[in-house]
């Protein structure tokens, strides 16, 4: 096994090449190299039926391993009941979508505690996780848990793999540059931070969930709020490296899925993660 890379979303040179629907993406990713790639549901689940079965279709055909990330206006820990619990329907459509779409992730923010505590957060969230599973069942499409990038956010890695105990279909989705934005740019100087991040994930909930770790990576600019935008590879400001986060890949012996959410060069960026981790590993 080996780590696979892809976009989150199209970026500038999927439409620079004259494409304009993501029913050409899975083709067009195939084209360029790439073996992943995440729809961005963020602002709702917009498409219809016909449409994501054919996309997932594509990704069949075209070997392009799918996810979906979820709407944005999803509240784990939302302090109005009707809108949390609401969130068990986005989910549930959501999963729908993943399904159409051949996707076996689906990934959902973590929840917000910027008018509660983190321990209020977490509990209302846990609560949130627990209905969830009750209600989608026993179902093979993974619930990937996001970390988050704001400091109000509940998303460290720790309270990740709390709210993925909740039950076997949540998974960690580790997003590198939200981590390390929250933490003020200081979470990943070297190779050895990277490689805690699958061993915590490995002694918590299983050496499984490590192996296969879907994650998102970017550079993120940041204030003492933590993440303030998304950047591209060119930024030499903010960071993380990639680099090193390669090396561990490689000395843990793990096969990522890997999507990156640059601004705009998100496919090209994706394309260079593959191309360094190759070429270490020759």
């Amino acid at each position: 096994m080996i780590a696979t890379f892809g976009p989150g979303g199209n970026g500038d040179w999927f439409y620079a090449d004259g494409k304009k629907s993501t029913l050409q993406s899975p083709g067009w990713l195939k084209e360029k190299g790439l073996d992943a790639f995440e729809y961005e549901a963020g602002n709702g689940i917009t498409g219809g039926e016909a449409t994501l079965r054919a996309i997932g279709e594509k990704a069949r055909e075209h070997g392009i391993l799918m996810s979906l990330h979820a709407p944005y206006y999803i509240s784990l820990s939302g302090v109005e009941e009707e809108k949390r619990l609401g969130s068990i329907d986005y989910i549930q459509k959501s999963l729908w979508a993943a399904e159409l779409l051949g996707a076996d992730t689906v990934v959902i923010h973590s929840g917000s505690a910027a008018k509660i505590t983190r321990e209020e957060g977490m509990r209302l969230s846990v609560d949130t996780l627990t209905r969830v599973a009750e209600a989608v069942g026993n179902t093979p499409i993974h619930l990937g848990i996001e970390t988050m990038g704001k400091v109000n956010q509940l998303g460290t890695l720790a309270e990740v793999i709390e709210q993925c105990r909740v039950s076997p279909i949540y998974a960690p989705v580790v997003d590198f540059g939200h981590l390390n934005a929250r933490n003020i740019g200081g979470a990943f100087p070297d190779c050895d931070s990277y490689r805690r991040v699958f061993d915590e994930i490995a002694c918590a909930l299983g050496d499984g969930y490590a192996q296969n770790l879907h994650c998102h990576f970017s550079m993120i600019e940041y204030t003492r709020a933590g993440e303030k935008r998304h950047l591209t590879f060119a930024d030499s400001t903010y960071g993380p490296a990639f680099e090193p986060l390669a090396e561990a890949i490689v000395r843990e012996g793990v096969a990522p899925r890997i999507i990156c959410e640059s601004a705009g060069t998100q496919a090209e960026d994706a394309l260079f993660m593959k191309h360094t981790l190759l070429n270490m590993m020759k």
